[in-house]
């Protein structure tokens, strides 16, 4: 499988960063954890109880906040290698934050998606979040193990990774053992520059380092805002210690019942009918270059994309467009409706002049590429590595062939770049891990649960299943387009949401806004 568009909230809206360089305040390299507490609204041994046997020095450390930017703080925590062996050593947790600006109540931790989104940068931008929410809280984003600043998985140099990002293998016998080769040879470099961390990044370890910040952070329960893979950070946390479970929010929600085969071909009907949603709109307008009706521009969509694999676009620059380059291209501008007018500049530009600047420009966002080759973040190497520690899909070729058959029937425009998703951890050097928590969180306080009723990324239908799911599951429906809600909607959920963040008022189940 290509990998589909990140079931992740982008850094910024895709027409943010479009229209201007996003640069976010850095947090530098903050001091080391200290050993000692210190004065955070706690007492004395607090922090450290219900610290797992040999881990009470992680959850009694001492958080040293200094400032890296005007409104901003900026801490590293420490946390074990291993949540399974108290003795493995241990890596940094990259943590930065907005402090309270009124009466703090606590601290509520944040996660953007990915897996691999770096919430270090995600609170860089404050407007992010409701003027009540940064009343109340202080608003803490991190980096989970494995990602951006915090201890990174490390693979291929910029060069090597650009060339994997980039190059297309044919759905041929021999196209998808030469792929096999490149996913192996990709997993055995994160071996080798990685080292053991690699083979424990999975979610119930981030889960847990998350338990280890509520206690260094001085709360006794956890309040929690997750966007798409979040979600599964946040359910997975309340799995986990449903009785250190405060107020959580799930936005853009993973159904976590299912498997990896299932989310591909899901994924790939929501990205479907987004496509639909946006072609239906731009020939709506005189300027889309798109003919015919809605069937036929989607056919003229999958016919570029195809087309791409044998002979790439060129651009004004020495690159080209490659097929699995102008899948990203198109795919990131389904997050987001007000990025739709950035996908018809880029088709204007491919069917009426045959180049693809634009349309490279779009996938480079996607991956996160800078303009001189070097990438600005680790969200690509840290996706697979996550993923590959929480599962695996069905590795059986036949198999994969008669899945790929069904997702492309499905979803006929892209269908064809989620398929073979069984090849992405091909030889992967570590084991996924164990399932040890429970998926209803029994004993767990409401959470709110938020679907967007045409999200491409995370469907509908997964909101659903996870509020179902959680015993105490609450289900919140934004009806639009695009990925996650909060933020980006409307004021019925940004109600719904701080209403219950920051007062304890639970939506009610099943509220449609």
């Amino acid at each position: 499988m290509i990998r589909p568009a990140r079931r992740r909230q982008p850094a910024a809206v895709v027409a943010t960063l479009l229209t201007t360089v996003l640069l976010l305040a850095a947090c530098g390299a903050p001091p080391k954890v200290q050993t000692a507490l210190e004065d955070v609204g706690k007492s004395d041994g607090s922090a450290t109880e219900g610290a797992p046997k040999g881990f009470e020095d992680f959850y009694g450390q001492s958080l040293e906040w200094t400032e890296c930017g005007e409104g901003f703080q900026c801490a590293t925590a420490s946390a074990p290698l291993s949540w399974h062996d108290a003795g493995a050593g241990s890596i940094e947790i990259a943590l930065k934050r907005i402090p309270a600006s009124g009466q703090k109540v606590g601290s509520l931790l944040v996660n953007p998606g990915g897996p691999g989104g770096s919430g270090v940068d995600f609170v860089g931008d404050p407007a992010r979040f409701g003027q009540s929410l940064r009343s109340s809280f202080d608003i803490v984003g991190f980096d989970p193990r494995g990602v951006g600043q915090s201890t990174p998985v490390k693979c291929f140099d910029d060069a090597r990774k650009d060339e994997f990002l980039s190059t297309d293998y044919p759905y041929t016998p021999e196209g998808l053992a030469d792929r096999q080769d490149a996913v192996r040879e990709w997993g055995q470099a994160c071996a080798e520059n990685t080292g053991p961390l690699l083979g424990n990044v999975d979610t119930q370890s981030a889960a847990r380092d998350m338990d280890m910040l509520r206690g260094a952070l001085g709360d006794d329960k956890l309040n929690f805002l997750g966007f798409s893979y979040g979600t599964q950070l946040g359910a997975t946390y309340a799995g986990l210690f449903p009785d250190r479970t405060g107020r959580l929010v799930l936005d853009g929600a993973l159904d976590t019942t299912l498997g990896s085969d299932e989310v591909a071909l899901q994924q790939a009907e929501g990205f479907e009918s987004a496509l639909r949603a946006y072609v239906t709109d731009c020939q709506a307008s005189s300027d889309c270059p798109l003919t015919g009706d809605v069937t036929s521009g989607l056919q003229q969509i999958q016919a570029m994309v195809e087309d791409a694999e044998p002979n790439p676009i060129p651009t004004s620059s020495e690159r080209s467009v490659t097929k699995k380059l102008a899948f990203y291209g198109v795919a990131v501008t389904m997050y987001d409706e007000g990025s739709w007018s950035f996908l018809t500049q880029a088709l204007q530009e491919v069917f009426w002049e045959g180049t693809g600047d634009d349309l490279l420009y779009l996938a480079d966002v996607y991956n996160d590429r800078n303009e001189d080759g070097t990438f600005k973040s680790n969200s690509e190497e840290a996706f697979r590595a996550i993923n590959c520690a929480d599962g695996r899909a069905e590795e059986d070729m036949t198999k994969m062939r008669e899945l790929a058959a069904e997702i492309e029937e499905a979803a006929p425009t892209l269908g064809e770049s989620f398929g073979y998703s069984g090849i992405e951890c091909t030889d992967w050097p570590y084991p996924p891990a164990e399932q040890e928590f429970d998926p209803a969180a029994k004993g767990a306080p409401p959470i709110v649960v938020i679907g967007t009723t045409n999200d491409p990324a995370t469907p509908y239908r997964w909101a659903e299943s996870l509020a179902n799911t959680l015993s105490s599951g609450t289900l919140v429906t934004y009806e639009g387009e695009g990925h996650t809600a909060y933020g980006r909607s409307n004021t019925c959920i940004s109600n719904a949401v701080e209403d219950y963040l920051v007062e304890g008022t639970v939506p009610e189940d099943g509220l449609t806004c």
